[in-house]
């Protein structure tokens, strides 16, 4: 009999773990998604664990650079706005290109005068709908126009486990915000990059990706996931896409000698408005307790994107401030090729590092 309450007690707990913590609010329509959702939850308990296990090398020393230009796709919420403001410590100007520049502009100064770096900071606010192609292009025209040069382009912005939807152009929304409209956004700026980068201080390409891209799939056949929409499997997808379209840039970068090298990373299990179409909105309090706040989730991403000890060593993928393992496909060549020419021919680029005829 005791052995019974003991099961029936760790079943009960496994199950309210699993309604509690899903990634989305939506239930399992079929066994795959079932298995889907479990190993999402196996992936976001090891992250935890790993986040409080080294949360002693999940630092950034931040040092002056007067001079160099940053811009980061959203900046006014969660690890981006805090992101902002170690830029801004870092004398880095910065562009923020975010949905309502108004709005943003508020927040951030908001932010900063509390931080009291607010009348020093040198700060851009450019409207983007980074999962608008047409909204990149105009974005990376103002840019284009107005600056020579950007040193550090961080592909922040994103969304997770959001339910289906098309954007007007025909994407997925995981796709089309978390990798097209980066993809794009880096393809259209690299002119600006290439100016900045020196053989000494390469300029920088830095994407937010998550733990999650070790469990993703790139479903080539059905890109938009039209047959068995799944949100988990979707933001995985979308985060594979981030690792694998980083590590391919860098090749041929390195290749060709340019100076500019790309990193993608892990920010950390991070408690912000992100998991917002998770089940863990019904417990917050669990995220407050066990998840990393939003300014330990920046520092992973400010050490890509100024650490002097990764200079040369562009392609890695990080996690707590240091080099991390990722999805197999990260060291197969033939795998980063294959998304980056599926993602070229999606967008209708036909030359994507603007190489000299």
């Amino acid at each position: 009999m005791a052995v019974l309450v003991y099961v029936a007690v760790v079943l009960a707990i496994a199950v309210l773990i699993f309604f509690f913590m899903k990634s989305s609010k939506e239930m399992p329509k079929n066994w795959s998604q079932f298995v889907s959702e479990m190993k999402v939850q196996q992936c976001g308990f090891v992250g935890i664990v790993e986040d409080i296990l080294l949360r002693g090398s999940n630092k950034v020393k931040l040092y002056k650079q007067p001079g160099k230009i940053a811009l980061i796709t959203g900046g006014n919420r969660g690890i981006g706005l805090r992101i902002v403001k170690k830029l801004v410590e870092c004398d880095i100007e910065v562009i923020l290109g975010v949905r309502n520049p108004t709005e943003a502009k508020k927040v951030v100064e908001k932010y900063l005068e509390h931080s009291k770096l607010a009348s020093g900071a040198k700060l851009h606010y450019e409207q983007l709908d980074i999962g608008s192609m047409k909204s990149v292009r105009t974005f990376a025209g103002k840019i284009q126009s107005k600056f020579d040069k950007i040193h550090i382009l961080i592909n922040n912005a994103g969304v997770m486990c959001v339910p289906f939807k098309l954007t007007e152009e025909g994407f997925e929304s995981h796709m089309a915000i978390n990798h097209y409209g980066h993809f794009l956004l880096t393809h259209l700026l690299l002119p600006q990059l290439r100016a900045a980068g020196t053989a000494d201080c390469r300029a920088r390409i830095v994407n937010v990706s998550s733990c999650v891209n070790k469990i993703g799939e790139m479903n080539y056949n059905d890109i938009n996931m039209t047959k068995n929409y799944y949100p988990a499997e979707a933001y995985n997808q979308s985060k594979l896409a981030q690792v694998l379209f980083t590590k391919h840039i860098n090749l041929q970068f390195e290749e060709d000698e340019e100076p500019i090298q790309s990193h993608s990373l892990h920010p950390g299990v991070v408690n912000t408005d992100l998991f917002e179409h998770s089940s863990t909105t019904y417990v917050p309090w669990v995220r407050q307790l066990l998840f990393k706040n939003p300014e330990q989730g920046s520092r992973t991403v400010m050490y890509a994107a100024i650490a002097p000890e990764l200079e040369g060593k562009g392609g890695t993928y990080l996690s707590n401030c240091r080099v991390a393992s990722c999805h197999r496909f990260w060291k197969n060549s033939v795998q980063c090729d294959k998304l980056f020419q599926f993602t070229c021919d999606t967008l209708g680029i036909k030359d994507f590092f603007h190489k000299a005829k």
